[in-house]
């Protein structure tokens, strides 16, 4: 009498086949997400938020003070700062133009929830016809964010 084996699951080749097309499948999602990328153009979204933000609460400053700039606004791009060397105007714009100075999402560091110690990274600067500027430039992805008005 011959007995009949009745064997149930699976075997070592189809284990290994199953977690191999799994890894390449990953493997497909992670390349095609690219999360380093994302994350860069997320940064760069707020930059621009950013830039804008401080763009408008100079010209709403300005539009208060019959069209006059802020001195500190040179024609040198200057960072946006408390330090030496860097543009203050956070006490002109904080908390009257802005709820507070936006950064850099890059940065790092403590100091800038208030006007006694902050940097932003970002930079601003008055052509000589009068107008402004102000740029991210440490922007990712090989982009330019600059707004003139």
């Amino acid at each position: 009498m011959k007995k009949i084996l009745n064997r149930k699951g699976f075997t070592l080749v189809e284990v290994l086949l199953v977690v191999v097309i799994i890894a390449i499948l990953a493997a497909i999602v992670i390349i095609a997400i690219n999360p380093a990328r994302q994350i860069a153009q997320a940064n760069n979204t707020q930059r621009s938020s950013d830039v804008q933000a401080v763009i408008n609460a100079v010209h709403q400053s300005a539009i208060d003070n019959r069209g006059t700039l802020p001195t500190e606004i040179t024609v040198t791009a200057t960072v946006i700062g408390s330090a030496v060397g860097q543009i203050d105007i956070c006490t002109i714009l904080v908390p009257t133009y802005m709820a507070a100075m936006p950064f850099d999402p890059t940065s790092t560091g403590a100091g800038y929830t208030d006007c006694t110690n902050y940097n932003t990274g970002y930079t601003i600067l008055k052509t000589a016809e009068g107008r402004v500027t102000v740029s991210a430039p440490s922007a990712e992805l090989s982009k330019t964010i600059s707004v003139t008005r």
